[in-house]
């Protein structure tokens, strides 16, 4: 398949504020596509405007909680305002939480669902009749590897991303032959705020375990992806080693991620 030419492309990235979200926000500038910016944070999605633009970028940049359905569907609304379509939706938005499944509180559970899936789920059910009328579009989902094997101190993040890759596959079936494309991206540990700003209530250290990507790399990925599009995007290949063990050898699997949090303890 060819590639396809992202120039002129509308694209909306949600947590594009910081980390994968914010470099890839960078690549798409690059490729000049005309972006709409989505995060909580005002100032930081000031400056990478500002950053956009000196590159010779066109964007818009839209405060947006993504757990709340209203400020979503808002983000959709201005953005075909503005662009008069909606070619690309990258749903990057999330946070973290290191607890025991036992000790995670239901408003813990509710919160990180809320923003982790039902960010997702809002973006993609107020995109999709655009799309529709369209004929076509592209939706990315950024999950994690976490989405396919769940690992210890993470049972309520895990939960969000499986949710999310259960949702991705259900809805690629559904699309099938819409003219629009969906796609599951699942990154490693990958250097970003992700770690410092997750709330941890466990007693080990919230920090990556085993290899760890640069958000550069996630988002070169990532822009590949829209290019190219495919049902799942690894950005760091051997990974599909770790699904593919996971899926021969569960307990296996379960003895090598204590002994990586081990490893992430000591240090």
């Amino acid at each position: 398949m060819s590639h396809r030419n992202l120039q002129n492309r509308v694209l909306i990235i949600t947590g594009a504020s910081a980390g994968i979200g914010r470099e890839a926000a960078l690549l798409f500038a690059k490729e000049k596509c005309r972006l709409v910016l989505a995060a909580r944070r005002q100032d930081r999605l000031e400056k990478l405007a500002e950053d956009i633009k000196s590159l010779g970028g066109e964007s818009m940049s839209l405060p947006t909680d993504v757990s709340d359905q209203g400020q979503v569907e808002h983000l959709i609304r201005a953005t075909v305002k503005r662009f008069g379509r909606l070619d690309i939706l990258v749903n990057n938005a999330g946070y973290g939480l290191f607890a025991k499944v036992e000790d995670t509180t239901l408003e813990e559970l509710q919160s990180i669902f809320a923003t982790n899936f039902g960010g997702s789920f809002y973006t993609i059910k107020a995109a999709l009749p655009i799309m529709r009328q369209q004929k076509r579009g592209h939706i990315i989902n950024v999950s994690s590897i976490a989405g396919k094997r769940g690992f210890p101190f993470s049972g309520a993040y895990c939960a969000t991303k499986f949710a999310m890759n259960g949702l991705t596959e259900s809805l690629r079936t559904e699309l099938k032959g819409s003219g629009i494309d969906i796609s599951l991206v699942l990154p490693i540990s990958t250097a970003t705020e992700f770690f410092v700003a997750a709330k941890n209530k466990s007693n080990h250290p919230g920090r990556p375990l085993g290899i760890v990507q640069s958000a550069q790399q996630v988002a070169e990925a990532i822009v590949k992806c829209a290019k190219n599009p495919k049902a799942e995007v690894l950005p760091y290949r051997p990974s599909r080693l770790l699904m593919l063990l996971n899926s021969i050898s569960p307990s296996l699997v379960d003895r090598v991620a204590a002994k990586l949090v081990h490893r992430a303890h000591l240090r």
